[in-house]
């Protein structure tokens, strides 16, 4: 590979391909799997999806995957939906994830911080006596394997214990953030009928404590499966009536029993967003989770136990699994539990300092709102030992690209990554050993066949199309709760091109092998037959320093028309008048196209997002379509129900 490369944002030096835990892989699989030694990562990507099987078995190698029974086959069945993956196997994904606290006793394998930003480490070898009190007492109440374990929590040490005590018995996590109501859990834990609950009293945020009794209680009385409560008093509070404290559990100084599972047996539940309906009960697999992380984690993160790994998240949404994944690696990973810009805007990297964190995730959203409140992170912060800061949730536009570059370092890794819950993984995005384009996701990751296609099935480069996966990944839902014939699991991702997932995004796949991310298909823009994403214009307007947010929507109108409006969410002081009604049109017609200009510019409110911070496109759609507000949107899973009445009104007055 050429190191210079004028275009480049971004080029990994020699040494740093060299030492790459991908590149070290790919030599020793090409000694032993037949993997091509030459052609650098778009070879080696070839080849995982050309052999797909190979490619697995040499990964479960690689990382020494400890099979307590071998498999018979690493991939039966591979039609999708149901391929069947390593069948015969057992193994259990805890065992792996507290593999490193038999030789790194005393290093953390955890270390968390609240508002106060002051680290607070638990070592492996704690972490790894907890998990074995824990899972002691789960089995003394009952639990079993296939029982389901749920938590009201949030991103603290005690949930990282609660789930991998839950894997090592075999039973089956599910959690929420307690910033969630209570309808919005129930939505959610109803579903899968669990037997032991663990929660907490409260949370801090924003400097202010949440008291969240009441909300417990509701859930008590709700959940009529539940054998025993758990509670950790976060504020400081007494476990309520019948209900078993946390110290008690985990008091005991026992190892860890591991319960050795089928590869396919259910790991967790995650949900997706639901933003019309109940959120989709998504269950992953113990090995699928457990092979698809190894090599996401330690092939494309390139993590291991000389690395620190904060992401910004929270117990709702998919990036803390991903997280909490990151033992596998026998990597310290950093538990951040608090507002993302308190006690300003600047929190998220003042943690990646305080914790010395070579890998920092966040979101585009928190890239651009540092942008545009001048925080200067190489300026305010020693960010020496952060290798590359990776970002998800939207598409992170060019200028997120060159703020980074400009404002942390000029030799910085930028990892833009998609995937989504359904995989808990990433369909495309970091690469060590690749160069970074602004705007562009490096490349799909190994394994994965990620294709763009165009509605009748051709794939297409450099071209617009469906975000699409030809072949089986580990990771893939085993099924959806309470499906029992399998159709909704069908109907979400296989009904639009048989036996080929289709995810629901518009991408290209350029002619150098990177992937640029536009938007859900299914809330595309489409004006005069030309697609466009919405992240576009987003980008486009964000710029504005009087637009705080936006929201774009194409409306198919009865009469055949199109209708486009842009709502934009204004910043203090700033009006919506005739002037910045122009800089709106003509900034869009100029860094987009005339056909992306919208038909209105409406001031609103605010716009609304999913609970895990996701801008709601399709329910207001359908609102502005007419649809009642209790059959556009699941309101439970909505952060400001408030906002939508605006677009019900606005949605009337057309009418």
């Amino acid at each position: 590979m050429s190191t210079a490369n004028p275009s480049a944002l971004w080029q990994p030096d020699p040494g740093r391909i060299t030492q790459a835990q991908v590149t070290k892989f790919q030599a020793w699989a090409a000694e032993h799997h037949g993997a091509p030694s030459d052609g650098g990562y778009p070879a080696l990507h070839s080849w995982s999806v050309r052999e797909l099987d190979t490619f697995w078995k040499a990964v479960t190698e690689w990382f020494d995957v400890r099979f307590s029974t071998p498999y018979a086959r690493v991939l039966g069945d591979r039609s999708m939906p149901g391929a069947e993956w390593f069948p015969g196997a057992t193994l259990n994904y805890g065992e792996h994830a507290l593999r490193a606290a038999e030789t790194r006793t005393d290093e953390p394998a955890l270390l968390y911080v609240d508002e106060t930003h002051e680290a607070t480490p638990v070592s492996w070898s704690e972490l790894r006596r907890q998990v074995g009190s824990l899972a002691a007492e789960l089995r003394a109440l009952g639990v079993r394997p296939g029982d389901r374990v749920s938590g009201y929590l949030p991103n603290i040490p005690q949930a990282v214990a609660a789930l991998l005590a839950t894997a090592a018995v075999g039973a089956v996590w599910t959690s929420c953030a307690p910033d969630f109501g209570a309808r919005s859990v129930l939505d959610r834990f109803q579903q899968v009928e669990p037997v032991v609950l663990f929660t907490v009293d409260g949370y801090r945020y924003g400097g202010k404590e949440h008291d969240r009794r009441d909300v417990v209680a509701e859930l008590r009385r709700e959940l009529p499966t539940l054998r025993a409560v758990v509670h950790i008093p976060l504020l400081g509070t007494e476990a309520p009536e019948g209900a078993l404290d946390w110290s008690e559990l985990t008091s005991a100084d026992v190892a860890p029993v591991f319960e050795e599972v089928p590869f396919d047996h259910p790991l967790w539940v995650l949900y997706s967003s639901g933003t019309t309906g109940l959120p989709k009960a998504i269950v992953q697999s113990q090995g699928g989770i457990l092979v698809e992380h190894l090599k996401q984690l330690g092939l494309h993160c390139d993590l291991g136990p000389e690395d620190r790994f904060f992401w910004y998240t929270s117990t709702g949404w998919m990036m803390w699994n991903f997280l909490v994944s990151g033992l596998l690696t026998g990597t310290t990973i950093v538990l951040y539990d608090g507002s993302p810009g308190y006690p300003d805007t600047g929190a998220q990297w003042r943690i990646a300092e305080r914790t010395g964190a070579t890998l920092f995730g966040t979101s585009a959203a928190y890239v651009m709102a540092c942008r545009k409140a001048g925080v200067h992170p190489s300026q305010d912060f020693d960010l020496t030992r952060v290798r590359c800061v990776a970002t998800t949730g939207s598409p992170l536009p060019p200028d997120g690209f060159r703020w980074l570059h400009d404002e942390v370092r000029d030799d910085l890794w930028i990892a833009s990554v998609s995937g989504g819950t359904d995989v808990c993984s990433c369909f495309a995005g970091a690469v060590p050993t690749l160069p970074v384009y602004i705007g562009e996701l490096q490349a799909p990751g190994l394994g994965t066949d990620l294709q763009s296609w165009d509605p009748s099935g051709k794939p297409l480069i450099d071209e617009v199309g469906e975000l699409v996966v030809t072949n089986p990944m580990p990771s893939m839902p085993i099924r959806f709760w309470n499906d029992p014939d399998g159709s909704r699991y069908h109907d979400s991702y296989f009904d639009t091109y048989p036996g080929v997932w289709r995810h629901g995004d518009w991408i290209t796949v350029t002619s150098r092998g990177s992937v640029v991310i536009h938007g859900r298909s299914d809330s595309t823009l489409n004006r005069q037959g030309v697609r466009m994403g919405s992240a576009d214009i987003y980008e486009a307007v964000e710029r504005l320093p009087e637009i705080k947010e936006s929201l774009v929507i194409g409306v198919e109108q009865p009469d055949g028309g199109y209708w486009m409006p842009l709502f934009v969410h204004l910043a203090p002081g700033a009006a919506l008048d005739e002037a910045l009604l122009n800089r709106i049109k003509q900034t869009i017609r100029e860094q987009l196209s005339p056909r992306h200009v919208p038909d209105e510019v409406i001031e609103v409110p605010g716009v609304p997002h999913t609970l895990t911070g996701k801008r709601i496109e399709v329910p207001v759609k359908r609102l502005l379509q007419g649809a009642p507000l209790e059959k556009a949107v699941n309101v439970g899973s909505v952060d400001n129900v408030e906002l939508l009445h605006f677009y019900e009104e606005l949605a009337r007055k057309r009418g």
